[in-house]
Parts: structure tokens; sequence; C-alpha cells
């Protein structure tokens, strides 16, 4: 008796399970929606159900995590007097923009998921663009202003202009206002928002070859990649450079006094440019992997689209919602009242031991390394 040729794997579809090997990504979509659709997308077959599963239950969980984690952010440093400094109202900023990306993203794309393409219409994907790049950019523009002040605290010192409420306030409003420019940018035409990868989610259209939507895509990778990631780098390797200038002058005093250390015995154990290095490494690197792909798929599309698959330019959206799960992990490890308070408060989900809330001389945290009375952000 003779059962058949057993179907075959692939990343788009099961071969002999159903699936005409005429079909395409696109056949799924709604006519409606057709309009926004690239012509790109129609060689590609359709994506094994597998993917879309899988991306659904990741951006569930993804969205679960970033929620609950950045909601645990702002529920602190809201909360407590001794948190709620000019520096940590950027914190709750990123952490904001952040709980807002993933509160309203990752619904939409799980549904679509659940369904293998876009349903919510062409209006909602306008929404879905419009929001992803909203919250992206004020969350990358934040992180900027973050490392720049604690750049003014720890390289600048005294003779920086410290940072007051009142232009912390500035530098947020002048953030979400960057943000909303870019945001409704594609709407009155400079670009557009259409479906991308698997048709689960919507993005800036980056295969037209007009000379209006490419200079969006490099105008929006200089502004809102290129040059953040500069300053933030300049920042960082002059805040690293500043601490170690700060240690060795620790070390020759402590040398002229005929002690071991300035520091406590637990203190010398990591030194405080390390410490710091390290957070700064983390910081960069975290960055530099969320928003590069992203940043290639949209250049790729300009330039190499043959290269530009339906899973292949998915990961990108995904990596770039991942970085709003560990922001707040990576603020929370480098701030040490952060950490106290979190452990009064949510003692299973603080990491490693309680510290009491006047512990202000961690050197992983920036500013305190340099100055005890201005905590870091």
């Amino acid at each position: 008796m003779s059962f058949g040729s057993a179907p075959s794997y692939s990343a788009y579809g099961w071969s002999g399970s159903g699936y005409n090997t005429n079909m395409t990504v696109v056949d799924k979509v709604p006519p409606e929606m057709l309009f926004l659709v690239d012509s790109h997308w129609y060689q590609f077959p359709p994506l094994n159900p597998m993917w879309h599963g899988i991306l659904g239950v990741l951006m569930t969980m993804l969205g679960f995590i970033s929620v609950c984690g950045n909601g645990v952010v702002i529920y602190i440093f809201s909360c407590t007097k001794s948190l709620r400094t000019p520096s940590n109202l950027l914190v709750v900023n990123l952490a904001i923009s952040d709980f807002l990306l993933m509160a309203t993203m990752s619904p939409m794309m799980t549904i679509n998921c659940y369904f293998e393409t876009w349903v919510l219409g062409p209006f909602m994907c306008q929404i879905y663009g419009m929001l992803g790049s909203l919250f992206g950019c004020a969350s990358i523009w934040t992180m900027t202003v973050i490392a720049w002040d604690r750049y003014n605290v720890i390289v600048k010192g005294l003779s920086a202009k410290p940072l007051t409420t009142k232009s912390a306030l500035f530098w947020i409003l002048q953030v979400w206002l960057n943000s909303i420019l870019w945001t409704v940018a594609p709407v009155l035409g400079w670009n557009r928002y259409v479906p991308e990868g698997n048709m689960t989610s919507c993005g800036t259209d980056y295969f037209s070859t007009d000379w209006v939507s490419v200079s969006y895509i490099w105008a929006y990778s200089v502004f809102v990649y290129a040059l953040p990631l500069g300053i933030i780098i300049y920042a960082y390797w002059f805040i690293v450079q500043a601490v170690a200038a700060h240690e060795r002058q620790m070390r020759e005093q402590a040398k002229k006094m005929n002690v071991a250390s300035l520091r406590s015995s637990e203190a010398q154990a990591t030194s405080a440019e390390c410490k710091l290095a390290k957070i700064a490494m983390m910081t960069i690197s975290l960055w530099f992997i969320a928003w590069t792909p992203y940043l290639i798929i949209n250049i790729a599309g300009l330039y190499a689209p043959s290269n530009i698959s339906p899973l292949a330019s998915i990961w990108g959206v995904v990596f770039a919602k991942a970085n709003a799960v560990y922001n707040p992990i990576v603020y929370g490890i480098s701030h040490p009242k952060y950490r106290a308070v979190l452990h009064q408060k949510f003692p299973s989900l603080a990491c490693g031991k309680a510290e009491t809330a006047n512990d202000t001389a961690s050197q992983g945290s920036g500013a305190t390394a340099v100055s005890d009375e201005k905590p870091a952000a």
C-alpha cells in the first residue's frame, strides 16, 4: 500500500499539506489592504504557520514582561520621594515610552499573528506604524538625554549647569515633539506606513525608490539612529575616562596617606571604572543590537531589496520591540536606590542582596561615583 510522500518542512509552508505552490504571502491580505502592499512581497510563498505561532507567543511574552517591568519602574520612581529627582524624571519618561510601546504594539501584532495576516484594516495599519515610530523614537532620544545628563554630572562636574525639574521637563517635551515630528511625517506624505514582512505588522515604506520616500529613510536613519548612537557613545566614552581618572586620584591620595584604599573593603572588590565600563558597554551594545537590524533592513530595502524576505524583515521588528523589555533592567541595575526600594516592595523581583536606601555609593551608577548628592538616572 502506498501512502505517498511525506510532507516536507520549510520556512515557507509545508509542501503536501494543502498549500498551493502558486500562493503568496499576500494572498491572505484583505482586499482593502492591497493598495498598501508593495509588489516585492508577491514573490514569496506563505510563511509556515509555525512562524506565526512563534511570533505571536514571543510578542505576547515580550509585551507582558515589558508592561510589568516598566510598570514597576514607573510605580517605584513615582511613589518613592527620594527617587523623585530631575534626573530620574528622564528614567520615568523612558519607562513610560517603553510601557506604551509594548502595551499598544504587542496586542495588535499578536492578533494578526493568529490570523496570519493584517486583519485590522488600513486605518489601524497607519495607527500601528505611527505608535511604533512615536514610542520608539521617544525611547531612543530619552536614552540619549539620560546619557548626556550623566556626561554633564560626571565629566563636567561642578562646572556643568545642574539639571532642574524645569529643565528635565523641557528636555522631555523636546523628546516628544521630535518624536511626533518623525511620526506624523509619513502620514502627511513624506514616506508612508505599509504592511511589511509576513503582513502582521506595519512600518515605513523602504521599497519605494522615489526621492521623497528615500529621503525620509535616510533622514530618519541619521537623526533617529546615527546621531543618538553617536551622542551615547561619546558621552559614555568620556564618562568612563572621567571615572578612571577619579579612581587614579583616589589611589594616589590613599598612597600619600599610607592607607591601602580610601574605600571600604567591599567597594575595593571591583573598581569603579570597571563597573561603569560594564554598564556603559551593556547600554551601548543592547541599544546597537536592538535598532541596527531594523536600520539594515530599511537601507537594504532601498538598495538590495532581493535580500529582504518576509521572515528576515519581521525579526528586525522583534529586535526593536525587545528594547522595551531590557531597558528597565539595565537602568535598574545601574541605580542603587532603585534596587533598594525594589527589594523592599517586590523582594521576588530584586536581584542580589538587599541594599539600604542610603546606599548611594555604588560606583556602578554613573553620577554617584563622583557626587553622592545627585543619584544617577
